[in-house]
C-alpha cells in the first residue's frame, strides 16, 4: 500500500469518524493509538477493506506517511497534547506538521505554535465542531497556526467539511497561532447560551404554562420552519417526542444536573481578560453550575418558597412572545460573542474574517443555524461592524420582539421561574442602548474611598480629575488605569 496522506492520533469515537470521512473522500489514512488494540480492532472492522494504515508505534505512524508529514491528533486536551507532541517530534523532519484537533486552550495553542515553528515544524490548533455525527459525516472545522500549513491541509479540511447549500465548505483559515481554537472556544461559548436559552423556554412552557412534552413537541417543531430553524432546536424537538420504555417522555426521567467540559468557563474568563460584558454566556456556565448542587437545592425547596405558577392569559400568544423572546436573546449572545472575538483579535493581532467565521458555523456544527446566514450578510455589508444589533436587520428585529421580551422575562419573574439568560440578554440590551449608565456616580464612589479619579461630561476625554470629598483628603489621586 502507498504511503497515508495524513496519520491521526487517538482513536475514540471523533478519531476513528474523522478517519472514515477522509478515507471516503479518497485519502489513505494511517492511524496510531496508545492502547494498541484499538488500532487493530478499528483496522479490521470499521476500517476493514479501505485505505487506512495501521500502526503500532509513532515511528510507524512517520515512516508510512508522505512529506510533509501531516498528524493530526484527537487526543484529550492539555497535557496528553503536550506529551504526544514530545513523543512525535524526533519521528519528523522540518517542514511537517503537527495538528491538534481537540478543544484545546487557546493560549495553549499559541505556545505549542512557537515552539514548533522555532524547531522548524509547523503547528494547527484546530476547532472541530459537529459532535461524532459530523466527525463522520461533515464538521465545522476552524484551522488556526502556522499560515505556511494551511495550503498542506487545506484540499483534506475543506473536502471533509460540511458544506452550505451552494457547496461552499464551512472550513477557511481562521488566523494566526490560537486563533482558531478561540473562534471554537467562542463557539461552545454560544453554544452555552443557546442550550440555556432553549430550556428556560422548557421551563416557562412546562412549569407556567402547565404543557406536555408532546405539546412542547409540537411548538419546537413549529420553532424549527421558521426563523429558529436550527441543529439545537431540532435535536429539542426531538428530545421532547422521544418515549422510554414504558411509553412516558424520557426527558422527565433524566437527572436535572448539567455537566460542562470548561470551553464555557475559558470564554467567560476570556471576556473578563478583554473586558467585554459577556454576560449571557457567563449566566449560561453559572447556571450549569447551579443545577450541579442538586443535594442543596433539594434541601432549599423544602424551606424557601416563592409565588406559585399561574397563568392566566392567551396561551397562543404568550408562546408567540417566547419565540420573539428567544430570537432576540439569541442575538444577544452571538453580539456578545462576536464583540469578544474582535476584542481578541485586537489583543493577539489576529485579522479574523467575521462573516468568514458566520459562514463556516452555518454547517456541521452544534450551533448551525439559518441565523448564521443573516450574521454573515451583516458582516459582509460592515466588515468593521462593532456590534450585530447596530446592524439594520437585526436592530429591526430586536425592537420588533421587544415587547414581546418584555413581556416574558416579567411574566417569568413574577412567577418565580428561573430565567438567568433570557433576564441578563434583556439587561444588556437595556444598557447597551442607554446613552447614559449610573457609572458616574460608581465613578464618584471610587474617587471618593480611593481617590481613583473621574473624567468629566464638560470636559475632553482622557482629562481626569479628582476631588477632595470630604475636606480631610489631600489633592494627591491614585493612578489611573483599567485592569
Amino acid at each position: 500500500m502507498s504511503k497515508a496522506d495524513i496519520g491521526l492520533v487517538g482513536l475514540a469515537v471523533m478519531g476513528e469518524n474523522l478517519v472514515l470521512n477522509m478515507e471516503s473522500h479518497g485519502y489513505t489514512v494511517a492511524v496510531y493509538n496508545r492502547t494498541i488494540d484499538k488500532v487493530d480492532n478499528f483496522v479490521n472492522v470499521r476500517g476493514k477493506g479501505k485505505n487506512v494504515i495501521g500502526t503500532h508505534t509513532l515511528e510507524e505512524l512517520a515512516a508510512n506517511l508522505k512529506t510533509p508529514r501531516k498528524v493530526m491528533l484527537m487526543v484529550k486536551a492539555g497535557k496528553p497534547v503536550d506529551d504526544f507532541i514530545e513523543l512525535l517530534i524526533p519521528h519528523l523532519e522540518k517542514g511537517d506538521i503537527i495538528i491538534d484537533g481537540g478543544n484545546s486552550h487557546f493560549p495553549d495553542t499559541i505556545r505549542r505554535t512557537k515552539y514548533l515553528e522555532e524547531k522548524g515544524l509547523l503547528y494547527i490548533g484546530t476547532g472541530v465542531s459537529g459532535g461524532e455525527e459530523g466527525a463522520l459525516k461533515g464538521p465545522s472545522i476552524m484551522p488556526g497556526g502556522s499560515i505556511a500549513a494551511w495550503p498542506h491541509v487545506k484540499d483534506i479540511f475543506q473536502s471533509i467539511s460540511a458544506k452550505v447549500a451552494d457547496g461552499t465548505p464551512c472550513c477557511d483559515w481562521v488566523g494566526e497561532n490560537g486563533a482558531g481554537h478561540f473562534v471554537k472556544m467562542v463557539h461552545n461559548g454560544i453554544e452555552y447560551g443557546d442550550m440555556q436559552l432553549i430550556c428556560e423556554a422548557y421551563q416557562i412552557m412546562k412549569d407556567l404554562l402547565g404543557m406536555s412534552a408532546d405539546e412542547m413537541h409540537q411548538v419546537f417543531k413549529e420553532w424549527n420552519e421558521g426563523e429558529l430553524e436550527s441543529y439545537l432546536i431540532e435535536i429539542t424537538r426531538d428530545i421532547l417526542a422521544y418515549k422510554d420504555t414504558d411509553g412516558t417522555p424520557l426527558v422527565d426521567k433524566i437527572l436535572d444536573t448539567a455537566g460542562q467540559k470548561g470551553t464555557g468557563k475559558w470564554t467567560v474568563l476570556s471576556s473578563l481578560d478583554t473586558g467585554t460584558p459577556l454576560t449571557l454566556i457567563g449566566e449560561a456556565v453559572y447556571a450549569r453550575a447551579l443545577s450541579a448542587l442538586k443535594n442543596e437545592r433539594v434541601e432549599a425547596s423544602k424551606v424557601l418558597s416563592g409565588p406559585a405558577p399561574k397563568f392566566s392569559g392567551d396561551k397562543k400568544q404568550f408562546i408567540e412572545d417566547l419565540r420573539k423572546a428567544l430570537y432576540a436573546s439569541k442575538l444577544v449572545s452571538y453580539a456578545q460573542g462576536y464583540v469578544l472575538m474582535r476584542s481578541a483579535a485586537r489583543e493577539f493581532g489576529w485579522n479574523l474574517n467575521n462573516g468568514g467565521i458566520a459562514l463556516m458555523w452555518r454547517g456541521g456544527c452544534i450551533i448551525r443555524s439559518v441565523f448564521l446566514g443573516k450574521i454573515k450578510d451583516a458582516f459582509d455589508k460592515n466588515p468593521n461592524l462593532s456590534n450585530l444589533l447596530l446592524d439594520p436587520f437585526f436592530a429591526e428585529k430586536i425592537l420588533d420582539a421587544q415587547t414581546s421580551w418584555r413581556k416574558v422575562v416579567a411574566t417569568a419573574v413574577e412567577n418565580g421561574i428561573w430565567i438567568p439568560a433570557l433576564s441578563t440578554a434583556l439587561n444588556y440590551f437595556d444598557g447597551f442602548r442607554n446613552g447614559r449608565l449610573p457609572a458616574n456616580l460608581l465613578q464618584a464612589q471610587r474617587d471618593y474611598f480611593g481617590a481613583h479619579t473621574y473624567e468629566r461630561v464638560d470636559k475632553p476625554r482622557g482629562e481626569f480629575f479628582h476631588t477632595n470629598w470630604t475636606g480631610r483628603g489631600g489633592d494627591t489621586a491614585s493612578t489611573t488605569y483599567n485592569v
